[in-house]
């Protein structure tokens, strides 16, 4: 069997759902052809004659599938860190938001930057993340409240796709906000009409996703979001009980979202409607950490009911300015309890479902996307357990 590139004496973690661990594999070997993994397993299974025109021997490092990224807000205009003063200060997440501060003020900075000015900075957070082993990642919109602004934000990330060597999933977050200028029900006629509409026939949304919370949208708002969406064959995503139990969870559930986000606010109905629809928990220390929240998500309640949990660093530039999947996953263990199998898990295998990518990327399969990321760590809880150490010794996206 001939490969372009194969890896020997490597320490596999293919996270294949086959196992209950991280499925690893030592002194395996994986295979590329044409930027897709031909074989993985161990070197003693390689086909006989087996070669490669490049061949790379790894000496019992650590690889597991690169990393995804399934929740972030990466393209933006300003920045807040007045607004982290004023938390440290005592003002909470509501309190700033009604002053004017919170999404709004990223809403008039990214209204005012240039298209080209909000593709460079986001291509600058995007390469820290890619160093950290990150081969896919989710970027929403939701900072232009209006049709010609948010549709921009998509163009945006879509640019990005093609410009960065990474997979980029693009999501319509118009929902996330009121824009000050506009009437409440028009813009939510808006975000239903126009502009869910010209963003599926332009091609610039894989997603749709809102904010339901007291400070955002009703329940009924996003209903009639979520509506739109289906109607225009787009899956859905959503801002979920963050910061009080709307019942987030279960209007996710009743439209099969693909993911509900934060969650902290969850009660056991909402759990149960998620494991019904196979709702991924997308679960965001980052913004738990910063907003210095109390109450961690439901993780018990979600291993028990067989929910998926995955983990995302919500890149933004007000309650998660985290540009570290390797935090991210320190984070959700010591803050959530969760253990080094889910955190990785949690950024590859159930990332990959958040996105409803799971047929081509998260673990290390025969016919997937050749997506590495190369560790030089010997044990895979290095990767939890390091806070502020970058073990990354190569990453590779599609065989290269």
């Amino acid at each position: 069997m001939q490969f372009d590139r194969l890896w020997r004496e490597a320490t596999l973690a293919t996270l294949s759902p086959r196992h209950t661990d991280l499925g690893l594999v030592h002194h395996g070997a994986l295979g590329v052809v044409d930027g897709r993994i031909a074989f993985v397993g161990p070197m003693s299974e390689l086909p006989a004659g087996a070669r490669a025109r490049e061949e790379i021997d790894l000496d019992g490092r650590l690889v597991t599938p690169g990393l995804i990224d399934c929740h972030t807000h990466i393209v933006f205009g300003g920045e807040r860190s007045a607004e982290f003063e004023m938390r440290l200060a005592g003002a909470d997440y509501q309190s700033i938001a009604r002053a004017g501060g919170g999404i709004l003020s990223t809403v008039r900075a990214t209204r005012a930057a240039t298209e080209q000015q909000l593709l460079e900075t986001a291509k600058d957070r995007l390469r820290w993340l890619m160093a950290e082993g990150v081969t896919s990642v989710e970027i929403k919109s939701g900072y232009g409240l209006d049709v010609d602004h948010e549709l921009r934000m998509l163009r945006v990330a879509r640019t990005l796709g093609r410009q960065l060597p990474l997979s980029v999933a693009s999501t319509l977050l118009a929902a996330h906000a009121v824009p000050p200028e506009t009437d409440r029900a028009a813009y939510l006629q808006s975000i239903c009409g126009e502009l869910i509409a010209r963003a599926a026939a332009e091609g610039l949304a894989d997603a749709v996703d809102g904010f339901c919370e007291a400070i955002a949208f009703s329940a009924a708002e996003i209903r009639s979001v979520f509506a739109a969406a289906r109607a225009h064959g787009l899956p859905v995503k959503l801002h979920a009980d963050q910061l009080s139990d709307g019942g987030g969870a279960a209007l996710a559930a009743e439209f099969q979202a693909l993911s509900a986000d934060h969650l902290e606010w969850t009660g056991e109905s909402g759990v149960v409607a998620m494991a019904q629809s196979g709702t991924v928990a997308v679960l965001l220390p980052g913004a738990f950490y910063c907003l210095r929240e109390q109450r961690v998500p439901p993780v018990a309640a979600l291993r028990r009911h067989g929910v998926r949990m995955a983990l995302a660093t919500d890149c933004n530039p007000g309650t998660s300015p985290l540009l570290s999947m390797l935090t991210t996953m320190n984070l959700g263990a010591i803050q959530f309890g969760l253990t080094v199998e889910e955190a990785l898990a949690a950024v590859t295998r159930e990332a990959a479902h958040a996105l409803g990518r799971q047929a081509e990327i998260g673990t290390l399969e025969a016919g997937k996307s050749a997506d590495l990321a190369i560790w030089d760590v010997e044990r895979p809880a290095e990767l939890v357990y390091w806070i502020g150490r970058n073990p990354l010794y190569a990453r590779i996206w599609r065989g290269h």
